[in-house]
């Protein structure tokens, strides 16, 4: 079987999520999120968030979070701004227009938008004969990588203030944003700028689940009744609450995070090596790089990955790694690599 580098949630979880699912056997517990798991785990990122007024609902997956908090965020004539990458415009099969929302798209860069895409949005949508933009649509880090600095993040936060319009953060690699060396941003930086966001979970150790924080005040109001009403609530919530709790008591999840990176950036070291450029720069688990079509074509032979574009006999490529990369497979990548070089 070939190894995978598809993505990072292609392994089943972490062992000690795995134990401790295991070590709770016939145990009861309340339903519902209402859980002793889920109140504590709540209680952990909250502290780790710096944000002890902030309410945090646990959520089987990204797409049904991202669905959920936007949907209930925005009045029927209301709109979402978001990178034309984003993953609810490319990846959700049109979750967020389902609901009945139109998504209002900036080309960005690296997958990250800024303060002047979203004026010039809301500048153009001036009557009620279009859609009213009010909920900013950003991910940490973004489909091509790159993170948000703080600087980036501040901007965009005092012009979505400045307008009236909520900043929804999608966190599906909030750790390998935050643990990445080319960010600056803390957990309670981004708490503190953002209306909302999710920690991913899924990507990141977890057997599943997510956590969706809510730090506007004006936005927490009647949240449980719209999570049960969509099918988001999980009678047996104390499984993603005990999750996270394993995750976030002891610094579990940033190890699984720093991990992942060194693993990537282990590749694209050797990869830069032996001559090869990057679409994007490489700062977290998800790396883009360039090569001929034909060596392309030859490592599809001996490894799982996705092509990301095509140009002039080229073949830009996405490698992701995850908490669980055996370094010698990451070895095996580089040694299978130069040997291509090699042969010409």
């Amino acid at each position: 079987m070939k190894h995978s580098f598809k993505n990072d949630y292609s392994e089943l979880a972490h062992p000690r999520i795995l134990e401790a699912l295991s070590a709770v056997g016939n145990t009861q517990f309340d339903g519902y999120g209402l859980d002793a798991f889920s109140t504590g785990a709540a209680e952990l990122i909250k502290s780790k968030l710096s944000a002890p007024s902030a309410e945090v609902h646990f959520t089987g997956g990204g797409t049904i979070s991202n669905l959920m908090f936007i949907s209930s965020a925005l009045r029927p004539h209301e709109a979402v701004i978001a990178p034309e990458s984003g993953h609810i415009f490319v990846h959700e099969t049109g979750a967020i227009e389902a609901t009945g929302h139109k998504i209002c798209t900036v080309k960005g860069v690296s997958g990250k938008l800024c303060a002047d895409e979203i004026e010039a949005v809301v500048s153009h949508h001036s009557d009620e004969h279009m859609v009213m933009p009010r909920l900013v649509y950003i991910s940490q880090a973004t489909e091509n990588g790159a993170v948000y600095k703080k600087e980036e993040l501040t901007a965009i936060s005092e012009c979505c203030r400045k307008n009236g319009l909520y900043l929804y953060l999608d966190g599906a690699r909030i750790g390998t944003a935050v643990n990445s060396p080319a960010c600056d941003l803390t957990y309670s930086d981004i708490a503190s700028l953002v209306d909302a966001f999710y920690i991913g979970g899924t990507k990141n150790g977890a057997l599943f689940g997510e956590a969706i924080v809510i730090c506007a005040e004006g936005l927490k109001s009647d949240f449980r009744f719209l999570l049960k009403q969509r099918g988001a609530m999980m009678a047996k919530g104390a499984v993603i609450g005990l999750q996270f709790g394993e995750l976030f008591k002891d610094g579990l999840f940033d190890e699984l995070a720093k991990r992942s990176n060194a693993m990537a950036f282990k590749m694209a070291e050797g990869i830069t090596g032996l001559g090869y450029s990057f679409l994007y720069p490489v700062e977290t688990n998800m790396i883009i790089p360039v090569f001929p079509d034909r060596v392309a074509s030859r490592l599809h032979q001996l490894y799982e990955f996705h092509d990301w574009e095509k140009s002039g006999g080229m073949t830009s490529v996405r490698l992701v790694t995850s908490w669980a990369t055996p370094e010698n497979m990451v070895d095996e990548f580089l040694a299978d690599l130069e040997s291509l070089v090699t042969s010409g």
